[in-house]
C-alpha cells in the first residue's frame, strides 16, 4: 500500500465500536486522513462529530470490522496521512510489518536506510494519524518490551495478542 496525494481535507466520518474502544475514521472523497480511538483525539473527534459518512468512510469501517472479526489481515484503502517527509517514510515502513509480527524501532529505522534515526522513528510512530491501518502497534522495544502507543499500552498489548491469536488480555 502506498500513500496517495489528496489536497482536500477530511469531511466525512464513520464510527465503529471495537473490542478495545470506540473508533472513528475521517476521510475526504478520495482518501483516509485519520483513524483513531475516540479517547486518543477527543478534540478531533468532537470537531468532526457532525460530518456524514461517505463511500470511503464506510469502506474503511467495513474493513476495520473485518479485521476485528478476524476476516482481514491487510487493508486496501487510499491513505493520506499528513506529516513531514520523514514521518511519511516512517509510516510507510510500518506497512512492511506483516500481520501477527513485530519489529523493533531499530529494525524500522534500518528499513528506512537510516539506522541512527531510532528515536525519531519512535516519535514519528507516536504521531501516526491512521491507527491500526498503519500498524504502529507492531513496533516494540529491542528487548521485546511494549513501548509507547497513542491508543494506550493496554490496547497495544491486546492488538498484538489478537494478531498472534493468543489469549486476549483485558483492554
Amino acid at each position: 500500500m502506498r500513500f496517495s496525494t489528496d489536497n482536500t481535507s477530511a469531511q466525512y466520518r464513520s464510527t465503529l465500536s471495537t473490542p478495545i474502544g470506540d473508533f472513528f475514521v475521517l476521510c475526504s472523497d478520495h482518501s483516509v486522513h485519520c483513524a483513531e480511538f475516540f479517547d486518543s483525539k477527543p478534540a478531533l473527534n468532537k470537531a468532526s462529530a457532525q460530518w456524514p459518512e461517505n463511500h470511503l468512510s464506510k469502506l474503511a469501517k467495513q474493513q476495520l470490522q473485518q479485521y476485528f472479526n478476524q476476516h482481514r489481515q491487510t487493508f486496501d484503502l487510499p491513505l493520506t496521512p499528513k506529516g513531514t517527509d520523514f514521518r511519511l517514510q516512517s509510516w510507510q515502513a510500518l506497512l512492511q510489518i506483516p500481520f501477527g509480527q513485530t519489529a523493533c524501532y531499530s529494525e524500522q529505522a534500518q528499513r528506512m536506510n537510516n539506522s541512527k534515526a531510532v528515536r525519531a522513528v519512535g516519535a514519528a510512530n507516536g504521531a501516526n494519524p491512521i491507527s491500526i491501518i498503519i500498524p504502529c502497534h507492531r513496533v516494540i522495544g529491542k528487548n521485546g518490551s511494549l513501548t509507547g502507543y497513542a491508543g494506550g499500552l493496554s490496547r497495544k498489548q491486546w492488538l498484538l495478542a489478537f494478531e498472534k491469536n493468543e489469549a486476549l488480555p483485558n483492554p
